[in-house]
């Protein structure tokens, strides 16, 4: 989830310094939280429009994909993509939080082995149901959960459909295991680390964890926190930095002529030929297609609606600077 996104003015007008718009990858270190991150890039990039695209929890590290300016308003396009895992699970014990941050509520000898606990992972892969955590952002009753976790309530939730598509063990010097996971965006690790303790009958809680891959981003050009505190901000945007056109390259897009452009700006929808709409897909989404003018550049997201043989291309984000003089953003 995006947060702390604000409405973005237009870009300075020519002459001035170019905007920062579009992603920036931070490699977050433990004991800082992800809306920390947030408040250090606005600080150093001076853009009140900041958020990150998925919390890591303070304890984690990783990667921390940042939103500038109107890639904001674009969070659902990056947000759907697989997450590389890398993390070490102590078996042996419960905690409150599924995590060694938490009160131990149990623990157990360790009387299982490496085959025992690659046997058991089997369960955890493909679709999995899964529970999520008290400390989780997810809202029950319009509250997180993680608020009311620190009132020292708990509450019913129900189990939500996740997809782990492998689940790979490195190393063990048990109670100690090192392990990689892939795995579909809102799944919890610390849950599949206490299940599978559950299933073994040992308790398992996550020890560390580290985000190395949110599709299609990884941290061969990450910037740290320290690097983003001390560097100029130029040099972390040029090292971290991915321009809002070839961020939102992972869209399939519609090209306009100044024509077309214009009516976008008004808000308008843009009718096409069923040549044209039969290279785009129908009915994806409000921001399954990215709109570009004929050198590129990104104008907005929309989606494609069947119109008879045809289809027309519907805005849902305009972007500040195509939107016309009197015309509200879409």
């Amino acid at each position: 989830m995006i947060e702390d996104a604000t409405r973005t003015p237009a870009p300075a007008a020519a002459g001035a310094a170019a905007p920062r718009l579009g992603l920036l990858i931070v490699d977050k270190p433990g004991g800082m939280t992800s809306h920390d991150v947030i408040d250090i890039v606005r600080r150093r990039f001076r853009e009140r429009a900041a958020g990150h695209l998925g919390t890591l929890d303070p304890a984690a590290t990783g990667l921390l994909a940042v939103a500038l300016g109107p890639a904001t308003r674009c969070a659902s396009v990056w947000q759907g993509g697989e997450k590389t895992y890398d993390a070490v699970l102590r078996f042996g014990i419960a905690t409150t939080t599924q995590d060694m941050t938490g009160e131990v509520t149990g623990t157990w000898p360790v009387a299982i082995d490496a085959a025992a606990i690659r046997a058991a992972t089997s369960a955890f892969t493909g679709d999995v149901m899964q529970v999520p955590p008290m400390v989780s952002a997810v809202r029950v009753g319009g509250e997180r959960l993680y608020r009311l976790a620190r009132r020292g309530i708990t509450v019913d939730r129900d189990p939500r459909p996740v997809h782990v598509a492998s689940w790979d063990w490195l190393a063990f010097d048990l109670p100690l295991a090192r392990f990689r996971v892939r795995c579909s965006g809102g799944t919890y690790v610390r849950t599949l680390a206490h299940d599978l303790g559950a299933a073994l009958g040992c308790g398992a809680a996550l020890e560390s964890l580290r985000r190395s891959r949110s599709e299609p981003f990884d941290l061969a050009r990450a910037v740290t926190t320290r690097e983003l505190q001390t560097l100029d901000p130029e040099d972390c945007w040029e090292r971290a930095g991915i321009p809002l056109d070839r961020a939102l390259g992972v869209l399939p897009a519609l090209a306009l002529d100044a024509a077309e452009t214009l009516t976008l700006g008004c808000g308008g929808a843009i009718p096409l030929t069923a040549a044209r709409a039969a290279a785009l897909p129908l009915g994806a989404g409000p921001r399954s297609i990215v709109f570009r003018d004929l050198g590129g550049a990104a104008l907005g997201l929309g989606e494609v609606a069947a119109d008879g043989g045809a289809g027309t291309a519907r805005p849902q984000v305009v972007f500040p600077w195509v939107v016309r003089d009197g015309r509200p953003e879409v």
